[in-house]
């Protein structure tokens, strides 16, 4: 996954004076976008993010209500503003009860509706709070536990159904580490100021207040750290959880009763409304031992707390303003850097986009996605597609029977350019003018049900798991897949008719298309097979020539330093950086058999080559807090967006033609030392 947007939510498009300008049919006559974001005070061989982004980055200030802005923003503000329109427009119609246009003008009135969230407080769960309240028993623990599994809340561990790694024709079910209040383990554990300054703010001032607003003794914030404490510390570290390998551990139901003494799974997956199964996939044994261990260890009034705060932490964002100022103080302040929270109509579309996002979607592509702009995608992937095959061809590194296996497996990538062929069904779901949490809680259950009845089914290749309207895009190793929304491939403020090749090949053919190709093949995805299996296809050697080169990426991007003595994490962000190489090389090659190319002529003083790779610096444009910065590197397997750009382009021989980057460059490597892997 290649992870473009900065953040889902955004501000109106003509406040913040983009880089939307108006455009004439001739795309050599227009005002040029790229010349509104450029800093040409910087030598592009010394920063070339800030030589092609800086001056839109000095005159746009990240807003109050933001940890980041970019690019993602912009085209997301656009997107929810269109948005804004089919709800309000909804609304307006009414709709027959069960229809969309019911669902999402319904939706819209409960999560705008202010003063009965207000009026009703904690009273719409008051249920299922009562149930938390009324454990008596360990057996009780573990019968809350896996109610509220079934709701969509992930208490204790992680569990879902989706393919078997080593036979994409089955699902299977998944259980990992989880459960957890802060974004990862290490936030527990590591001693740099910063992270230390969020652990303090977590374990004594978050879940304090946390208790006070749900009722409980205060005393037991500090008992749930502890509980949280003892399963992080069971927790595999981020780069460990991307050998496929080492977190694929096939149990059937009595091996697992016996890795978790105290916990029957015979018992509790029927009661977390799971059919069908005779063995389970664990991610991390050694975590699931520790949930056995804190099962027994921990006292019925500490469950009883951290059950509630998980649920109320669940449902915060659609809670009166008290929950869910303090969530947000936490969580969009204290973590991530916001000063204050996105005006309300825009948090609730986020909502709506994970309750419902495919029924926004259909009138989405209706309206914003002609059919000609898809066929220019699609055309576009399999350009890119031939020019990685004869990548392949060409490599010196790799046998002729690795390189056959590669072949194959690339021409049976499958593409999805845009929308569904086929939507979900999403009939079932029920939305009402209720309380607004109570259409979150229902629509929870209906993903949790949809995704654990798939258990015992064929697999649905044909499915998507992010909508049309999703400015993101993705590689699925089990269906050998490249997923590429509407979104993806749109600039704010201009026609996609508007934009010449050597932007979009820089901005969709490289960054996004190029990229999540290479992911079939970078240090994860090379593990699976043409049909999607977790099996080895490479000769020891071919093998261990790749390992050699993708050492020297990860080498690297460990030296990159960012907020003081805090360094990326080139192991786990790898794979990712291998993508953003070779989408760049292999759709440069597809690029210079365009005619744009080809002729050479110059558009307002820029090459083909040089619209490029600005074109790809375009994808990556924006800047973030440094709170947000320091969550990323720990979180996240993708690196900082300037990193993205000076990164791989340090190892990229056109790029130094292009720009004519020279010895004495700080962005200058020595030819024998660029990185070659595709």
């Amino acid at each position: 996954m290649q992870t473009k947007s900065f953040t889902k939510p955004l501000v109106i498009l003509a406040a913040i004076g983009l880089i939307a300008v108006s455009c004439s049919k001739n795309k050599g006559e227009s005002k040029d976008l790229l010349l509104s974001t450029m800093d040409t005070t910087v030598n592009p061989g010394d920063d070339f993010f800030m030589y092609a982004n800086g001056l839109w980055i000095k005159n746009n200030p990240i807003p109050a209500a933001y940890s980041r802005w970019g690019i993602g923003n912009i085209i997301n503000d656009e997107i929810y503003e269109r948005l804004r329109t089919i709800n309000e427009n909804s609304l307006k119609e009414g709709g027959a009860k069960g229809s969309n246009t019911q669902k999402i003008g319904d939706f819209w009135y409960s999560g705008m509706d202010t003063v009965s969230i207000e009026k009703e407080k904690l009273n719409p769960l008051k249920a299922d709070l009562n149930r938390i309240a009324s454990m008596k028993s360990l057996a009780d623990v573990l019968a809350v536990v896996a109610y509220m599994h079934t709701l969509g809340i992930q208490p204790l561990f992680t569990m879902y159904a989706t393919q078997d790694q080593k036979n994409s024709d089955m699902i299977a079910l998944y259980l990992e580490q989880g459960g957890i209040g802060l974004p990862d383990r290490d936030y527990f554990f590591n001693t740099d100021k910063h992270t230390t300054d969020v652990r303090k703010d977590y374990q004594n001032v978050f879940l304090v207040n946390m208790c006070k607003l749900s009722g409980l003794d205060t005393k037991q914030a500090g008992e749930v750290y502890k509980l949280e404490e003892g399963l992080a510390k069971a927790s595999r570290k981020l780069e460990a959880l991307r050998d496929p390998y080492k977190n694929y551990n096939k149990m059937s139901i009595a091996q697992l009763n016996k890795l978790t003494p105290g916990i029957d799974w015979s018992k509790m997956l029927p009661a977390m409304k799971v059919k069908k199964v005779d063995s389970v996939i664990v991610g991390q044994p050694e975590f699931l031992k520790q949930v056995a261990t804190s099962i027994k260890s921990v006292s019925i009034d500490t469950w009883k707390a951290y059950l509630t705060l998980n649920l109320l932490n669940e449902y915060a964002s659609y809670l009166h303003k008290d929950i869910n100022k303090e969530s947000f103080r936490f969580y969009g302040t204290v973590l991530s850097g916001a000063k204050e929270q996105r005006p309300r109509w825009k948090r609730v579309l986020s909502a709506e986009e994970g309750a419902m996002g495919e029924i926004l979607g259909q009138l989405f592509v209706k309206e914003y996605f002609p059919e000609h702009t898809k066929k220019r995608y699609e055309a576009m992937v399999e350009n890119v597609k031939t020019a990685f095959g004869e990548r392949v061809k060409k490599l010196d590194w790799m046998s002729q029977p690795t390189k056959e296996k590669a072949l194959a497996k690339l021409a049976t990538v499958s593409q999805k350019v845009g929308y569904p062929n086929k939507w979900k069904d999403l009939s079932s779901l029920q939305v009402d003018r209720g309380p607004y949490v109570l259409n979150m809680k229902r629509a929870g259950e209906f993903w949790y049900a949809y995704n654990i009845n798939k258990l015992g089914k064929p697999v649905d290749r044909t499915e998507w798991e992010m909508t049309p309207q999703t400015y993101n895009a993705y590689y699925n190793p089990s269906n050998n897949e490249i997923v590429l929304p509407a979104a993806i491939f749109s600039i704010p403020g201009w026609n996609d008719d508007d934009i010449d090749d050597a932007i979009v090949y820089g901005y969709a053919a490289a960054s996004t298309i190029g990229h999540e190709l290479t992911h079939g093949f970078d240090d994860q995805g090379c593990q699976y097979n043409e049909k999607g299996n977790l099996v080895k296809w490479w000769t020891p050697e071919d093998e261990k020539k790749f390992a050699e080169r993708t050492k020297k990426i990860v080498t690297q991007f460990n030296k990159f330093v960012v907020l003081d003595s805090l360094h990326v994490n080139g192991e786990a962000s790898q794979g990712e950086n291998i993508a953003d190489l070779g989408g760049i090389v292999i759709a440069w090659d597809a690029f210079t058999k365009t005619k744009q190319y080809k002729e050479g002529k110059k558009i307002n003083g820029l090459t083909p080559a040089q619209r490029y790779f600005l074109g790809y610096s375009l994808g990556w444009l924006g800047h973030q807090r440094n709170e947000a910065l320091a969550n990323q590197i720990m979180t996240d397997v993708h690196s900082p967006a300037n990193l993205r750009v000076n990164g791989p382009f340090a190892n990229v021989d056109a790029f130094y033609k292009a720009f004519n980057v020279k010895p004495g460059n700080k962005m200058y490597v020595p030819e024998k030392d660029r990185i070659k892997i595709w």
